[in-house]
């Protein structure tokens, strides 16, 4: 490989998608997570998102932003934070909402919720790590659930080898559990922040009714 091979690598991977009835140019970078175009994973869960239009939402571990920008497009007279701990992520996220016109987004650092704001979201949205351990994603599903306004919901995705332990977590913390789409190789999985509901977790029924 030559040094203008090297130097073509290091240009910006520029590509359009299809995000909430929406044609959207993403740019991204060798280094973020699926750079080349959406993975499967965030694909399902941005087509089984629901938001209000004035919503207050999240996009928790946004890499380059296609959740939080598909959440903007549905809430466009809300807001939509979106958050990383990676650095090179935030800044395409934000290029990428300034790129396309998205003007009710921001995007800053953050280590889950560690610089998130003491606010409460209608909507927080993440494809959830799989390699990051049980005890982060306790410290994670934790703290979105106390991120979230009543009635608020958490929508989660993840590969579906999990779906039983996001299950429990749910049921654990919330009181309640939906399954919203269920793929070959991912799982929607949402919970409400229903402060009444946890008294009724495990009381019969498997869990499992919608918010």
């Amino acid at each position: 490989m030559d040094a203008d091979d090297t130097a073509a690598l290091k240009q910006d991977l520029v590509w359009e998608e299809r995000l909430a009835g929406r044609t959207l140019t993403l740019s991204s970078t060798w280094g973020l997570f699926s750079p080349k175009r959406l993975d499967d994973g965030t694909r399902l869960l941005i087509d089984h998102l629901q938001a209000p239009a004035a919503g207050m939402c999240l996009d928790l571990g946004c890499g380059y932003g296609a959740i939080g920008l598909a959440l903007a497009c549905r809430c466009p007279q809300g807001q939509v934070h979106l958050v990383d701990k990676d650095f090179v992520a935030v800044t395409y996220a934000d290029r990428n909402a300034r790129r396309n016109g998205l003007h009710n987004c921001v995007a800053y650092l953050s280590n889950g919720f560690s610089h998130v704001p003491p606010r409460r979201f209608d909507v927080i949205a993440t494809n959830l790590p799989a390699k990051v351990g049980a005890e982060m994603l306790t410290i994670l599903l934790t703290d979105a659930r106390d991120h979230l306004a009543p009635g608020g919901a958490l929508y989660v995705v993840a590969l579906s080898g999990l779906k039983d332990y996001v299950k429990r977590s749910f049921r654990a913390l919330f009181g309640n559990y939906e399954k919203v789409k269920q793929g070959q190789t991912y799982t929607v999985s949402r919970a409400c922040r229903d402060d009444d509901a946890a008294t009724h977790a495990g009381q019969g029924g498997d869990g499992t009714r919608a918010c």
